[in-house]
């Protein structure tokens, strides 16, 4: 609630104001369960959006929804209106989308791997400095010729055309071992299956669409279904990189603003730093500590001040402890530490505070005017202006679809990209490939045909061949046979023309040797 342009968040024998100056320093809820810290998160949050702030909310348990619908009166509200002596209370709803990555509860969050870049996925995936290496080959080889890396299927057919052509690229670029190559594809795979291609993507988010105000000047509630991303530890992880990442870049520095540019809520924190690479721990680490210059505040809600990393917890200026119980020594513990990250109230032992706590009650501690972290207060929390619980489906389907960003992003978009281009080439290559070997086919069956006709041919010639040689013989004999038969015909009147002389001859001598004439 503002009171006075500040937020009042509490109320003791004092009223206790979180500056809006203040808000970028981040800050931390803290609490077991049941004990109040999702209506301190409403409770901030709907003040923000009263201060004209644009806030992000990663709702985990679902509960978050009923900020789009005004609260409901009940006797137990109305005591507790009374105790904080509030006379204009009036129960509201506030402005509000909701998104999911998974496109179910909400307006689709996409990205593209370009925008993610080989950098921060390398990180996200855990590679090691070679495969890290190989990953920024492959972005530069896409860049190169000019193939746009959008989704998973793009990464995964760049990364395989890469491989498969790496003799072509090692001198220009480095060594892509087949083993890296694969390591990289198993967790692309890992990423994927947790829902990694729902995440990555197009239309791309644009992150002003999150820093609108309404038609009054209220800041945006931006709330981000969680309930099935949190079950997914590396696309919740991927997400959280990708987002505090992007805004860092691009938005610009600001200085001491007099209110945050956009406020950040993350519930159950510790289901986010528990399950987190380290790398992304450290990234994280950086951006909280240097994203207060761009006007961003980031707060995180979780059970123990123990779960949040102590690189993160020191810069964590506005603090809200509800209760923790303390049966187990390692409890105890917990409830030593959260103690200690006060400034002390000598008017009471901060730890017993803790433990004694009830529902809606809190111990707190803000940045005054200068920035210094005041002494913790013992306090009693508001109450939401807004729906204490979930709204129902109807309800939050209509605040979606009366959103202009349904039709901004509410249908996913395949654009032409690197899988598009290698697929139409891999299949050119198929079909030449495959055009070479019919043409080759084709040619061995034609060679075979000549050659068969050939053979058929030279036996069809030889044989005509063999059949003339066979005629011109016959031929040949006839003809001699003729010669023959003419020539002893020729022979045979010879003869006896011979013989016929020779007879009279023989005969006129024998004639006249009987008679006695020598003539």
């Amino acid at each position: 609630m503002v009171k006075d342009g500040k937020i009042w968040i509490a109320k003791n024998d004092n009223l206790q104001f979180l500056y809006p100056s203040m808000g970028n320093r981040h800050g931390l809820i803290a609490g077991a369960t049941g004990t109040g810290k999702t209506i301190t998160l409403k409770v901030l949050a709907e003040s923000f959006s009263s201060l004209g702030v644009p806030v992000f909310l990663a709702d985990i348990k679902g509960d978050l929804s009923g900020m789009c619908a005004p609260g409901a009166e009940s006797e137990d509200m109305s005591k507790r209106i009374a105790k904080f002596g509030i006379d204009n209370w009036s129960y509201t709803s506030f402005p509000t989308r909701f998104f999911d990555i998974f496109g179910k509860n909400g307006h689709p969050i996409r990205t593209t791997i370009s925008e993610m870049g080989p950098i921060l996925l390398s990180r996200l995936l855990g590679l090691t400095a070679v495969q890290e290496g190989v990953l920024n080959i492959v972005f530069r080889v896409a860049d190169d010729n000019g193939l746009l890396l959008i989704d998973l299927k793009d990464l995964k057919a760049m990364l395989a055309y890469v491989t498969e052509h790496r003799e072509e690229y090692t001198l220009t670029y480095g060594n892509v071992s087949p083993q890296s190559a694969g390591a990289i594809q198993r967790s692309l795979l890992a990423l994927e299956s947790q829902g990694g291609n729902l995440f990555f993507g197009e239309p791309a988010f644009d992150f002003t669409d999150w820093m609108t105000t309404d038609e009054s000047g209220r800041g945006m509630i931006n709330i981000l279904d969680s309930t099935e991303l949190v079950q997914s530890p590396l696309l919740y992880a991927t997400f959280m990189l990708w987002m505090l990442t992007e805004l860092f870049e691009k938005l610009p520095e600001v200085g001491d603003a007099d209110k945050p540019k956009l406020v950040f809520f993350f519930d159950e924190a510790h289901l986010l730093f528990r399950d987190m690479p380290k790398t992304l721990n450290q990234k994280i680490e950086q951006v909280v500590k240097l994203i207060r210059s761009k006007g961003v505040g980031v707060y995180f809600i979780s059970q123990s001040p123990s779960d949040i990393p102590d690189e993160v917890l020191a810069q964590l200026g506005n603090r809200v402890q509800h209760a923790l119980r303390a049966y187990t020594p390692a409890e105890q513990k917990a409830v030593r530490t959260a103690a200690q990250t006060f400034r002390q109230n000598p008017a009471f032992d901060t730890s017993e505070a803790i433990m004694e706590l009830g529902v809606g009650e809190a111990l707190v501690s803000f940045l005054n005017e200068e920035g210094i972290p005041t002494m913790v207060e013992r306090t009693f929390i508001l109450p939401p202006q807004s729906l204490m619980g979930p709204v129902d489906a109807f309800t939050r389907n209509s605040v979606i679809t009366r959103s202009p960003l349904d039709e901004k992003y509410g249908l996913p978009v395949d654009n032409r990209s690197a899988y598009e281009v290698l697929t139409a080439q891999n299949a050119e290559e198929e079909a030449a490939e495959l055009r070479a070997k019919e043409e080759a086919a084709a040619a061995k069956q034609q060679a075979k045909e000549e050659a068969a006709a050939a053979k058929q041919k030279a036996k069809e010639e030889a044989f005509a061949l063999k059949q003339k040689q066979k005629e011109e013989a016959a031929k040949q004999k006839k003809k001699e046979k003729a010669a023959e038969k003419l020539f002893n015909k020729t022979i045979g009147r010879a003869t006896s023309s011979a013989f016929g002389a020779i007879g009279r001859q023989i005969g006129n001598s024998i004639i006249r040797g009987l008679f006695g004439n020598s003539k």
